[in-house]
């Protein structure tokens, strides 16, 4: 594939409108390749290019590992999978999710920069949280050019306020104006070539106190100018927001297993205490049914924390980052 630019773009909650937008406004010879990842359930069919297809004759199509990029082509991941780029072809993979989702946008966003350079325009589109701000920051150490879509406009602002706060954007636009800005990119460099200080690009890791909220492995942490992600060794990884938002989901659930082997706690010292009964023991009976009272009463305590637990988030608490 020869090809001056490839195009790179990430979507989540609100995104599939802003996608097809997208694509129906782009001229159906559009000459760079579209890669697309749009955060979806494991379980839901890659209906996504059939989609697009009715929309531009420019053709759309679920990534196949180990197929060439061709022109004038848009490659969506499919679900399950990340999307990643090898030099003239793509490489699909079922490693660890990324930000809690599998496709994520950042290993796209990142295999890109490394194999393509500053021949990378990248989008970042309506979606929750901040899936996609590392991998855009990377596009910009690389010397590409980074776009998001304006967040007054988008459904959900947040990867496009996420991204505007933590790397130095090029372009943010309304979804119906990064089309012409895209014809003018593919027509004209729009920036000066330049060569990269590999210094930019170079990743700070250090181990940090947290654990893995998927497999409680140590999280390392990954630092790169501003933008901080944290990965275990089996490959999950997360963004600060991604990772705030996971071990908030965890510690509802560790108290719902607490409540859960309580619960059964109580029923087996009752069910103990029902056999000693039985058998005409009562002093060591009472001893089961005083001890399954106590539980009983801590249980109170148990549910009071759940039902005042709130899944935190940015989001959630409604913290918009600052722009610059």
């Amino acid at each position: 594939m020869d090809t001056k630019k490839i195009i790179v773009i990430g979507a989540s909650m609100g995104g599939f409108e802003a996608i097809k937008s997208l694509i129906t406004l782009l001229p159906s010879n559009f000459e760079a390749p579209i890669f697309i990842v749009w955060h979806m359930s494991p379980e839901v069919k890659g209906i996504l290019p059939a989609v697009l297809n009715k929309l531009n004759s420019i053709i759309a199509s679920n990534a196949i590992d180990g197929e060439d990029i061709k022109l004038n082509h848009i490659y969506v991941a499919p679900p399950d999978h990340h999307l990643l780029l090898e030099r003239g072809s793509i490489k699909l993979s079922k490693s660890a999710k990324e930000n809690m989702f599998r496709p994520s946008v950042d290993p796209l966003f990142r295999s890109a920069a490394e194999n393509y350079g500053d021949h990378v325009i990248g989008i970042i589109l309506s979606g929750a949280l901040d899936d996609g701000t590392s991998g855009l920051g990377r596009i910009k150490a690389k010397g590409g050019i980074t776009i998001v879509q304006d967040p007054q406009e988008a459904i959900n602002p947040s990867m496009p306020l996420n991204a505007l706060n933590a790397v130095d954007i090029d372009y943010c636009l309304k979804v119906a104006d990064i089309p012409d800005v895209l014809h003018r990119l593919l027509r004209h460099r729009q920036h000066v070539e330049k060569e990269i200080d590999k210094d930019m690009v170079q990743e700070k890791i250090e181990l940090s106190t947290y654990s893995c909220p998927e497999c409680h492995g140590v999280l390392s942490a990954i630092m790169e100018d501003n933008i901080i992600r944290y990965q275990c060794h089996t490959g999950h990884a997360y963004s600060e927001n991604t990772l705030l938002l996971s071990l908030s989901r965890k510690t509802e659930e560790s108290l719902y297993n607490v409540m859960r082997g309580m619960h059964e706690t109580v029923f087996l010292l009752n069910h103990m205490g029902d056999h000693y009964a039985e058998g005409n023991n009562p002093g060591t009976a009472a001893a089961y049914f005083n001890e399954a009272r106590k539980i009983a009463e801590q249980l109170e305590t148990v549910g009071t924390l759940i039902h005042n637990h709130q899944t935190i988030s940015p989001d959630k608490l409604n913290v918009e980052p600052d722009q610059r």
